[in-house]
Parts: C-alpha cells; sequence; structure tokens
C-alpha cells in the first residue's frame, strides 16, 4: 500500500513555482507579452544609448539641417532618421530621449510610492483626524486637473527637469495613497492581524512586515501603469516648455521644439510623437497583464 502511494506521488507533476504560475498567468495575454518585450527594448536602448547612438545628441552637423529619414528622398545614409532644424541627428536625440522619459516615469513613480505607502499606512493605522487631513488634502490635489496643477507648481518653483518630477510626484502622489489606505483597512480587519497584534508585534512591524506585502498586488500594478502616466505627463510640460529645458533630448521637449515644422517636415515632429506612443502603449499593456496575473480572479481556469 505504502509503495502505491510513493509511485502515486512520484507520477505527479511537482506543483509550480510561484514564478512559474505567474508566468504562466501573464504570458496567457499575448498583448502584455508584446507589451513586456517593447519595454525590455526600450529601457536596453536608454541603458546603452552612448553605446548605441551614432553621434552626440546635442551635436549640431553644419549643413545637414532638416534632413529627411531614410525612406525619403534626399536622406543621407549618415543620419538614418534624419537630422532636426539645427542638424541634430534624430536616431541619437530619440535614444537619449528614452533614458530622459524613463527616468522621469521611474523617478516619479519610486518617490510617489515611497511617499505614499508611507501615508497611506499612516492613515490607515491612526485614523481619527490624521485620516481625515491626509485623505482630505489628496482629495484636493485629485480635485484640480493634473495638467493644470503641475502647471501652477512648475510657474511656482520654476521650469526644469527635476521640478518636472517633483510636479508630476505631487500630481499622481493621491492614486498611491488612497490605495495603499483602502487595501491596509481590508487587511487590518481580518484574523491575521489580530494574532499578530496578540502575539506582541509593533505597530511599525505590524504594517510595513505583516500588512503591507498584501497590499502589494494593486500597488505592483499601479506603478507599472503610473510610469506611463508620468512619461505622458512630463512630454506635455516638455511640449508647453515647463519641462525639461533645451537642448536636453526629452521626446516631449523635442515635440515642441520642431512644432513649426510640422507640415514642412512632419517626420521630425512624428519620430518622438510615436516614441511616446509606442512607450506607453507597451507599459499599459504590461500593466494590464501584469493586473491579469497578479489578480486570481482575472485569471484563466
Amino acid at each position: 500500500m505504502a509503495s502505491d502511494v510513493t509511485i502515486a506521488k512520484a507520477g505527479q507533476a511537482a506543483p509550480p513555482g510561484a514564478f512559474r504560475a505567474f508566468w504562466a498567468a501573464f504570458s496567457e495575454n499575448r498583448g502584455a507579452v508584446i507589451g513586456l518585450a517593447v519595454v525590455c527594448a526600450v529601457v536596453l536602448i536608454a541603458i546603452f544609448a552612448p553605446l548605441l547612438a551614432p553621434y552626440d545628441p546635442v551635436e549640431q552637423f553644419k549643413g545637414s539641417t532638416r534632413l529627411p529619414p531614410f525612406w525619403a528622398e534626399g536622406s543621407d545614409p549618415r543620419y538614418i532618421l534624419g537630422t532636426d532644424a539645427v542638424g541634430r541627428d534624430m536616431l541619437s536625440r530619440l535614444m537619449y530621449g528614452a533614458r530622459i522619459s524613463l527616468f522621469i516615469g521611474l523617478s516619479v513613480m519610486i518617490v510617489s510610492m515611497v511617499v505614499g505607502v508611507a501615508m497611506g499606512l499612516a492613515a490607515a493605522w491612526f485614523g481619527g483626524l490624521i485620516d481625515v487631513v491626509i485623505i482630505r488634502v489628496m482629495d484636493l490635489i485629485m480635485a484640480i486637473p493634473s495638467l493644470v496643477l503641475a502647471i501652477l507648481i512648475i510657474a511656482i518653483i520654476g521650469p526644469s527637469l527635476t521640478n518636472t518630477i517633483i510636479a508630476v510626484t505631487i500630481v499622481y502622489l493621491p492614486r498611491y495613497v488612497r490605495l495603499v489606505r483602502a487595501s491596509a483597512l481590508a487587511e487590518l480587519s481580518k484574523d491575521y492581524v489580530t494574532a499578530a497584534k496578540v502575539a506582541g508585534v509593533g505597530p511599525f512591524r505590524l504594517m510595513t512586515v505583516t500588512v503591507l506585502p498584501n497590499c502589494l498586488a494593486p500597488l505592483i500594478v499601479q506603478g507599472a501603469l503610473g510610469v506611463s502616466d508620468a512619461i505622458l505627463e512630463a512630454a506635455g510640460l516638455g511640449f508647453l516648455g515647463l519641462g525639461a529645458q533645451p537642448p536636453t533630448p526629452e521626446w516631449g521637449a523635442m515635440l515642441a521644439d520642431t512644432r513649426d515644422l510640422m507640415l514642412s517636415h512632419p517626420w521630425v515632429m512624428a519620430l518622438p510623437g510615436l516614441c511616446i506612443l509606442l512607450t506607453v502603449m507597451a507599459i499599459n499593456l504590461m500593466g494590464d497583464g501584469l493586473r491579469d496575473a497578479l489578480d486570481p480572479r482575472l485569471r484563466k481556469s
């Protein structure tokens, strides 16, 4: 009898690990896989831009202004995607622009998540006046359109790359605070939290070690989608001249620099716009896949 049980156990496939189960659920969404591949490609281009870019992104080539890309008549093989109005290589600027845009998106996401987690956990744990003050401030921020609020903040502290990150972080902070607070309040009512309190676990350890890990699934999805939102917001500020300042090769600022050429040389404006579109779409597709993979209710049976 014992040998039969042993044989039966040996014939059973071992249960998949957590990562394998996650990847199996994630890979069911083909759009998410494509989005992940595009995001990885953009990240690699951003990291290795100094090695991949044929020229310095701010170097100007006299006599080579407004050259079309390789598929158009009159192109120069030295500049695959052409040059802008002052003779800078478009391919090099787009590659370095990926660095700037991803840096802004990741910086905003990380800072917003860290501050949002701290404020959300504090609001959930202390409650009372602290909870009311935090939530009312977040409601006030959310009551103002995001771009308008970002413009207002930039108008006060001045336009620069650092100030763009600060402004966009403030704009998107409420979504993290409210998400963490709601998740933490739901977890605090569960039995395992009560057991931890009875066992003498301190408040800080209880919230950070016991409660926070169970709030990470929606937070990870929000963080992934927050990167794309931050890139769009920063591009909007850059287009208005309130974000990264020239000659920084930020995609939004590149759009602003070339808007006068929209009709006569459309590729100069279309290329950075296309980069923004593809990157944001890829991150959103990846975020949808993360949501489906991390939420058991959305997994296919």
